[in-house]
């Protein structure tokens, strides 16, 4: 490698190698300092041009260089990409454990012969003694690690691999480093270069401001309703939907072609020659939308994303941000939205117990940054550049996310604060968010009963405000860095240092009004499907149409659907057998024998009436084979008792009975004599069939009036109109 390069020389190669004339950002130093020799760090967000850093100087070199990478797919994925801009396929191989030993044996002679210029090895392949001895023996001209933050514990995504890098490359050879990501904290970056012994690197940092994206965090509301309409409304354009467990993976991916989406799934329990496919059907746009554990889309030369979903919240503001990069990489539209619940977070918080307490601390505090950040009511792009250690100038704001759109109202909440922070201390720190709020507002259930906690004189000081109240202040305090969660202890609440000093004196702290993504707003779009105004109209023809029906079939009008049904068609207006199986109280059963005469009705109203249709909230949900009323129908035929039932499920009997009354509303046929014989005598059985039978309503409460006097509770009553319905309309 010689020392003298030009300009004009490495202007030269990106031409003859990648057809370009023109280098992007810092790319022309990188590259120059790298062909000089020397150890390089390259922190450049995702879409910058970080691959044609070492793959440039790689094919100017002699000898070959090697690439560690932490995924196979992204491996497939950049040799195939380099091998796109040469004449032969043997200028980049990979070298990880989804080949053959022949095929192995074909790489190796390649690289041996001189013709492969980039090797990708998986640091687990780097790790074995025969690839180290085979490294040995040829002419590296230098390694370039990939996704560097891997190597730190603080990182996003680390790997212990990783670590023993440094050891490994210095027993190979002393050949220059480069190491790359996409995300680096000044403690990450800091940890890459020490573990790597490259603390004389010269560091090419560019902003990661990554202008053309939108950052939004919503509420975790029907949130499968608001993805099938986000999606819908984006028609044709490729996303990405990022959830943290593989079940979920397959659930969304199962929910979204359901709904006539072109999705896969993509995780590491799929098989390899399956994650491949999926991963080509992605980027030859055979599919739209990919649904995927956070593997996928490192280093994905997908430029044309437009848009990328966080199902779950994601483990650190590190993950979001390389995440969310994966985004109009082509500089267009990028939208990002993230669904956000503190519950979540609650649960991310369990799996750290049991942990080393190092990686505990690391993980709490990477999940203390993540809900400073969703809570958070100032600019989401100040946010991300001030925790990479980037100043924002907010005179530039472009309006790019929804807090800056959307302004939160913020007010002085240093006296609850202060009533807050008294209150841990006074209970000595030994108690979680739930129990505090509820002792501030003075609930006086049993737990606290239990602590005599009732007569403490603070008992009761915030009673004002509400519970979330309450609980939004210690989420926010705890952000502020005056409170912190103990996860040793499963979240009992304590003061810090800075929550010491606040009580000796206290300062102005602003907190955030409306901001609680616990509560679903009383006029979100998530919920208007409950709360919009049936077509009075069509309902007063369904109901005619269910009167014609229900005296050919000689049964009451409600046998065949009952009116909460009706009232769901004349807001939904569902034209076709599949949409009609998602109307409340509409199964598969019923909507197959009842259902043609109100589709077509339906339809005809619609057609005549111009009706523009409301489809994005007809969405199609997987049935829940594993779930509670599959549960319940197979220990109804084993002839359980319902109070049984209710117990194993941890269920009262009224949910039971509540579960019962809507599979069979949905035409679901079921057998309770055996429970119903037991409490209803025979003879009033038969009076209250005939009384159903008759009957222009299915009132429970005009029924227990007719029958006032009976030996007959409300619920006995339930379970004989599901006994009626079952065996009359189903």
């Amino acid at each position: 490698m010689t020392t003298d390069v030009v300009e004009s020389t490495i202007t030269e190669g990106l031409k003859k190698y990648f057809g370009f004339s023109k280098f992007k950002g810092r790319q022309e130093e990188i590259i120059r300092n790298l062909l000089e020799g020397n150890d390089t760090f390259v922190i450049m967000p995702t879409g910058g041009g970080k691959s044609l850093c070492y793959q440039l100087p790689a094919l100017m070199s002699e000898g070959t260089a090697v690439v560690v990478s932490p995924l196979i797919a992204l491996m497939k994925n950049q040799v195939d990409a380099i091998r796109g801009h040469a004449e032969e396929d043997k200028i980049a191989h990979y070298l990880n454990s989804s080949l053959t030993k022949s095929q192995i044996s074909l790489v190796k002679a390649d690289v041996k012969e001189g013709k492969t210029k980039l090797l990708y090895v998986a640091p687990e392949s780097l790790t074995k003694n025969e690839n180290i001895e085979f490294l040995k023996s040829i002419n590296v001209s230098f390694f370039a690690i990939d996704e560097a933050h891997c190597i730190s514990e603080w990182g996003h995504d680390f790997r212990p691999e990783y670590r023993r890098l440094k050891t490994i490359i210095e027993d190979i050879t002393r050949r220059p480093i480069i190491a790359l990501t996409a995300t680096a904290t000044p403690k990450v970056q800091q940890d890459i270069q020490k573990n790597l012994n490259m603390m004389d690197a010269k560091v090419f940092k560019d902003s990661f401001n990554r202008s053309n994206l939108y950052y939004e965090v919503r509420p975790k509301h029907d949130i499968n309703k608001d993805i099938v309409r986000f999606i819908k409304s984006h028609e044709d354009k490729s996303g990405v939907i990022y959830c943290l467990s593989r079940k979920k993976v397959e659930e969304v991916a199962e929910l979204l072609v359901l709904n006539g989406i072109k999705a896969l799934p993509y995780h590491a329990g799929l098989e390899a020659a399956t994650r491949a496919s999926h991963q080509d059907a992605f980027l030859m746009e055979d599919v739209n939308v990919i649904v995927a554990t956070i593997a996928f889309g490192m280093g994905i030369d997908k430029p044309d994303v437009r848009f990328v979903i966080h199902y779950d919240i994601p483990k650190s503001l590190e993950g979001y941000y390389q995440e969310t990069g994966r985004a109009g990489r082509d500089g267009g539209e990028g939208v990002c939205i993230t669904y956000y619940a503190y519950k979540d977070i609650e649960k991310l918080e369990k799996f750290l117990v049991g942990k080393p307490i190092a990686e505990m601390e690391i993980g709490k505090q990477l999940l203390t940054e993540m809900v400073n950040f969703a809570e958070s009511a100032v600019c989401r792009r100040k946010m991300l550049l001030r925790y990479f250690g980037e100043a924002y100038n907010e005179n530039k704001c472009n309006n790019g996310c929804d807090n800056c759109r959307h302004p939160k109202e913020k007010f002085e909440g240093s006296q609850y604060v202060q009533i807050l922070l008294e209150t841990v201390k006074e209970l000595k720190e030994k108690f979680k968010s739930k129990y505090i709020s509820d002792f501030i507002t003075g609930m006086p259930h049993q737990d606290i009963k239990d602590h005599r906690h009732h007569t403490h004189e603070k008992f009761g000081a915030g009673k004002e405000k509400d519970f979330k109240f309450w609980n939004a202040v210690i989420r926010q305090t705890c952000v502020h860095g005056f409170l912190d969660k103990d996860i040793e202890s499963y979240g009992t609440l304590k003061l810090t240092e800075q929550g010491e000093q606040f009580l000796l004196n206290p300062i102005s702290v602003m907190l955030t009004q409306n901001h609680d993504y616990d509560k679903i707003p009383e006029n979100n779009e998530e919920n208007s499907s409950k709360t919009a105004v049936a077509d009075e109209a069509l309902l007063n023809l369904l109901k005619d149409v269910r009167k014609k029906i229900a005296k050919e079939k000689g049964v009451p009008p409600f046998v065949v659907f009952q009116d909460p049904s009706l009232q769901d068609m004349a807001i939904q207006y569902p034209i076709t057998m599949d949409e009609l199986q998602q109307i409340a109280g509409v199964g598969q059963g019923k909507a197959a024998k009842f259902g043609k005469a109100f589709i077509e009705a339906i339809a005809t109203y619609v057609k005549e009436n111009d009706i523009d249709r409301p489809q994005d909230l007809v969405i199609k949900s997987a049935v829940n084979k594993s779930g509670l009323k599959v549960y319940i129908i197979q220990n109804i035929d084993r002839k359980v008792p319902l109070q049984d039932i209710a117990k194993a499920k941890g269920k009262t009997y009224t949910d039971i009975l509540a579960e019962i009354e809507a599979i069979v509303a949905s035409g679901t046929k079921i057998d309770l004599n055996y429970y119903i014989d037991d409490i209803v005598d025979e003879d009033l059985q038969e009076e209250i069939f005939d009384y159903f039978n008759e009957a222009e309503t299915d009132s429970i409460e005009t029924a227990m009036e007719e029958f006032d006097g009976e030996e007959l509770s409300e619920d006995d009553m339930r379970l004989m109109r599901v006994k009626f319905l079952s065996e009359v309309a189903n």
